[in-house]
């Protein structure tokens, strides 16, 4: 088998944004061992415990911020994954690695940074920022009904940001139905109430078998509208459904980043007066299964949509969403 074969091979094994995010981990333990005179590959225990200390203790970036414990750990994957694809004994099994490890857990926490779920009345809101920035000749703008409609489809879906980006012309079913009766002497056209999204594949699905997302229209976030809006400024007749846009509000012809989708996310949010550091992109997801379960929706059919496998990890946010209801110290507090 050639080289380039196996590699590819080997690869494919790791999801993409997991393998970024190794990729991203390793070039920092690079640049540390680089700047300590440390030797890379191989690497020696010394200098992985070295790195993962400094990565948990010391600020990074411009603001001073510290990593999530949760970086850390990727960050010792990334390392070990690195020896274990080259066949090398990996540092990160080392004790005492394995020991330093478990004490900067215990000293920083592992508890998942909690970002905040968006509802439907801030989504709405969001939705109203997005097309209210007008071009000079008063039309809407090309970038405000594009952010629209991915904001409209990644929370009534229940989008990760890596599926949004990956979306399809091609994975898109919008299903015409007759309106209600209309009174006499209206045009009774059809109207669009209902859409499939295919999702080829994602977190959940990595052999690509392929999710089916049914979509019903609403009346306030309507994401089959929001999306026909776009489709129709865009002219995108296939491809990728979410493209780049170029500063005249063209097409690049090139899918989004992952990391677009939080910056929308988060722009949108500070215009309604949220706080843009508590937002992500899963603020999207989270807030469609809180809305869910604030609406007293069933389990079942939350899981249909989230594509969640564990009911568990649903019943986090329903927990958050029911915590004051029918509170048990609601009659004597």
């Amino acid at each position: 088998m050639e080289t380039n074969t196996y590699n590819f091979i080997i690869e494919s094994a790791i999801a993409e944004n997991t393998r970024i995010a190794y990729e991203k981990g390793w070039k920092r333990f690079s640049d540390f061992c680089e700047k300590q005179g440390y030797k890379t590959f191989p690497a020696e225990p010394k200098s992985v415990i070295e790195f993962l200390v400094e990565q948990a203790t010391q600020p990074v970036g411009a603001k001073g911020k510290h990593l999530s414990m949760g970086t850390v750990v990727l960050y010792h994957s990334a390392i070990n994954r690195k020896h274990i694809d080259a066949g090398l004994p990996s540092p990160t099994r080392d004790p005492e690695v394995i020991n330093v490890l478990r004490g900067l857990k215990r000293l920083k926490g592992t508890a998942p940074r909690q970002v905040k779920a968006l509802r439907e009345n801030e989504i709405e809101s969001m939705l109203k920022a997005c097309l209210s920035a007008r071009t000079q000749t008063g039309s809407k703008t090309t970038i405000g009904l594009r952010d629209a409609a991915i904001i409209a489809i990644g929370f009534a879906a229940a989008l990760r940001r890596s599926e949004i980006c990956n979306l399809k012309v091609e994975d898109v079913e919008i299903i015409d139905s007759p309106p209600p009766p209309l009174p006499v002497g209206k045009p009774n056209g059809l109207q669009s109430s209902k859409m499939f999204i295919y999702i080829r594949k994602s977190k959940t699905d990595q052999h690509g078998k392929g999710e089916k997302i049914a979509i019903p229209e609403g009346k306030r976030i309507k994401p089959i509208e929001r999306l026909t809006d776009w489709l129709k400024v865009s002219g995108i007749r296939s491809g990728y459904l979410f493209q780049t846009l170029k500063r005249g509000g063209g097409l690049k012809g090139k899918k989004m980043h992952h990391s677009d989708i939080p910056r929308i996310v988060k722009y949108y949010a500070a215009q309604i007066g949220l706080d843009a550091s508590e937002i992500a992109g899963h603020s999207l997801r989270a807030g469609f299964v809180t809305s869910a379960a604030a609406h007293h929706a069933r389990l079942d059919k939350i899981m249909e949509v989230t594509r969640h496998r564990n009911p568990a990890t649903v019943m986090e946010y329903i927990r958050d969403a029911d915590a004051f209801s029918d509170h048990a110290g609601e009659h004597f507090l």
